[in-house]
């Protein structure tokens, strides 16, 4: 599978950005021989699996420039890394605790010319200052995830929807006392890949 998946539901992508997908799969390639950054299994199916799975946020909502986006747990660069392609005029802060992954997704970010991406290897707790949204993909169960990132959560709502996580995970059932909405990815993208996926938007208001 190659870069053509994404133009098949992104179909207004800029030549850049179109050239940025492209080179992406590649690149990804060949950092995981030195680095296990996704599974070696699903290497092969980076573009399914990976890319178009972190663009399932960009089908709930358009960033706007300037958003603040704090990516939490990013492991190999997702969703921050295709998001920031699909985004050139949005701040993606992608954090990780493992320092040579979070050095490995730096490195990505600069052969991708990100100017839009800023790295740390620090844990979410530690974390100071306030985001427009976190982001997380199966990072921990999503009360925990919750818990650590509400407060840097900023209150100033700029959006069609309000602040808060942007969270993918499986068909895990979710229990907790805030706002959320759930969203199919089933109903974005058609691959079997997708039917049990899920997008997670909490807000900070509690019921």
């Amino acid at each position: 599978m190659h870069s053509a998946i994404i133009l098949r539901y992104f179909d207004n992508l800029s030549s850049k950005q179109q050239r940025q997908f492209q080179e992406i799969g590649p690149i990804y390639e060949s950092w995981n021989q030195k680095i296990n950054l996704v599974s070696r299994k699903d290497i092969g199916h980076i573009y399914i699996k990976h890319i178009l799975h972190a663009l399932s946020i960009a089908k709930v909502i358009p960033f706007r420039p300037s958003t603040q986006i704090l990516d939490v747990g990013t492991g190999g660069g997702f969703p921050g890394i295709p998001l920031a392609i699909m985004f050139p005029q949005v701040r993606f802060h992608l954090i990780d605790s493992i320092g040579k992954k979070i050095r490995a997704v730096q490195h990505i970010a600069e052969s991708l010319a990100l100017h839009n991406v800023s790295t740390d290897q620090v844990r979410a707790e530690q974390m100071e200052g306030k985001y427009d949204f976190v982001l997380g993909r199966a990072v921990t169960n999503l009360h925990a995830f919750y818990n650590w990132v509400k407060s840097n959560i900023s209150g100033c709502n700029r959006h069609s929807i309000p602040n808060g996580v942007l969270y993918l995970q499986g068909p895990e059932s979710i229990t907790l006392p805030v706002q959320h909405t759930v969203y199919a990815i089933r109903d974005f993208f058609d691959d079997p890949f997708f039917e049990t996926k899920q997008l997670i938007h909490l807000t900070s208001d509690i019921k």
